[in-house]
């Protein structure tokens, strides 16, 4: 096995793409040698290079070895055949690790919904929503159970793993709509704010021009703006 390939990713605009940023986190903390290539949502989605790239339609994508890999969790499975670290070496860990990322992968539908991904923008709610506080409630209850059940500081224990890469999208969507969770759990949040990787997304996400009139109304719909740290248009 090579220590390390060359690989290059399909993603989305930092501020608007949560499932751009899972891959492009985890290769970024582990280390992984990596070229992006980018595309802004709308238009540009519809044009041949970007189906030439991502012949699904969608990000993430991918290209390794002249393999197309598309979806988030496709990619971070690859990953884990070609590389140490992406899931956790113990067993019992490694499986909770898979059942929480595949649980924040197939739902928290209401989380979605309710809190679109804007990394760069601070909302606040037009109205509570039962759903939206359930899906919070179990969002905790996953979080609490295993940063006790394996120690921290990382959701399977004490080394960045691919169930933080997952779970990394919620932590910029709780900062934009100032959703708060128990104190263990925001300490855990404020640990993922602080990876500089996380930062240099942040960051990239404030620098980027791009405003998609979709993802602008979807945010719209269901919050007011109160601060927008992206450069003008």
């Amino acid at each position: 096995m090579q220590a390390s390939k060359r690989y290059t990713l399909v993603l989305g605009n930092p501020h608007y793409s949560s499932w751009s940023l899972r891959p492009w986190l985890l290769m970024s903390h582990l280390g992984m040698d990596f070229d992006v290539r980018w595309f802004n949502f709308g238009p540009p989605f519809s044009t041949l290079a970007f189906h030439e790239m991502a012949p699904a339609g969608q990000v993430p994508v991918l290209h390794a070895n002249g393999q197309i890999i598309w979806d988030s969790l496709a990619i971070a499975e690859y990953l884990a055949e070609q590389h140490p670290g992406v899931w956790p070496i113990d067993p019992v860990a490694r499986a909770w690790a898979r059942s929480a990322s595949a649980e924040m992968h197939a739902n928290f539908s209401s989380l979605r919904n309710l809190c679109p991904f804007a990394v760069a923008l601070r909302a606040h709610h037009h109205q509570q929503d039962m759903r939206l506080q359930g899906e919070l409630e179990r969002l905790q209850t996953i979080w609490q159970e295993g940063l006790s059940r394996f120690g921290g500081p990382f959701l399977a224990g004490e080394r960045f793993s691919a169930v933080d890469a997952f779970y990394a999208p919620v932590v910029f969507r709780l900062q934009t709509y100032g959703l708060k969770l128990d104190e263990a759990c925001q300490n855990y949040m404020n640990r993922l704010l602080e990876l500089p990787a996380m930062q240099r997304w942040h960051q990239m996400a404030c620098q980027d021009t791009w405003r998609d009139p979709d993802h602008e109304a979807e945010i719209l719909r269901v919050a007011d703006i109160h601060l927008d740290l992206r450069q003008p248009a």
